[in-house]
């Protein structure tokens, strides 16, 4: 199985630039392009948060219009800049999905079970999952401890060093811990919010965060940094799950350069030299 994951689209009507710089419609664009050509294609997409950045009708409506060609499901989680009432209105097939008292689901369709925590919290930017979610997640993996499992969400519950960012970060992080310990059969954890690749270990497993397609947080690991953001590569994450574990691959998105040979014709590395 091949799991896409893109994260912090952040969508804004037409006409609108993100900090009056960033072109998120324009990125996306060109990461649905980018993963509607990738071969073997992926299974399924999942979307950790951030899917606007206003919350609005017309966001998640041009979300919808710039994601409707790929090839295949897509699977959406609330991040601080959305709302779970807002992405219900605009999926409803994945509010009929949720269980909780939040927007959290699971999907069973595949070969990795894909749990979707909605971490987002009503007006403000850090995460917490709450009691009702970490007893929902506690009784749906109890339920299929044999099935490989996936479990996503926006917020990261480890710090990266970015101090404005780390300050966003899930509240009840021990309390997650606590669950995942109890259930071998996570495969990881994967989270967005940062807007850039960060490796980690969680729960005594692999814990990763997905960079956006658009703008990257600024790699700056002084505590006194000010938020910045830089235009790097834009970037997906791609989880291949083969022979019962799960590595994660970083895609970059556009046109570069390749693939070159290192053999040539008569099976000798090619050196350069004549």
């Amino acid at each position: 199985m091949l799991i896409a994951q893109l994260t912090d689209t952040h969508i804004r009507a037409p006409g609108s630039l993100a900090y009056g710089v960033v072109d998120t419609a324009a990125f996306l664009e060109d990461a649905v392009a980018h993963l509607a050509a990738l071969r073997p294609r992926p299974d399924v997409l999942i979307v950790t948060g951030d899917l606007t950045d206003f919350d609005r009708p017309e966001e998640y409506a041009r979300f919808k219009a710039l994601t409707a060609a790929l090839p295949m499901p897509v699977f959406p989680i609330p991040g601080n800049h959305d709302s779970a009432a807002g992405l219900a209105a605009a999926f409803p097939d994945i509010a009929a999905r949720a269980a909780g008292g939040k927007l959290n689901y699971a999907v069973d369709d595949f070969p990795v079970r894909l749990v979707m925590l909605d971490s987002s919290v009503p007006t403000a930017p850090h995460g917490e999952l709450g009691d009702g979610t970490l007893a929902w997640l506690d009784a749906v993996l109890a339920a299929a401890p044999a099935r490989p499992s996936l479990v996503a969400l926006h917020h990261p519950p480890f710090a990266t060093g970015i101090r404005h960012m780390d300050v966003q970060n899930l509240r009840d992080a021990a309390a997650l811990e606590t669950v995942l310990r109890r259930h071998g059969q996570v495969l990881a954890l994967v989270c967005g919010h940062v807007h850039r690749t960060v490796l980690a270990a969680f729960a005594g497993r692999p814990a990763s965060i997905c960079p956006s397609p658009a703008h990257a947080v600024s790699l700056d690991l002084d505590p006194a940094a000010p938020p910045t953001f830089h235009m790097e590569p834009p970037g997906l994450h791609l989880h291949r799950f083969a022979d019962g574990g799960l590595v994660t691959h970083l895609s970059f998105v556009g046109a570069h350069a390749g693939p070159y040979p290192f053999f040539g014709a008569d099976k000798r590395m090619l050196d350069g030299t004549a």
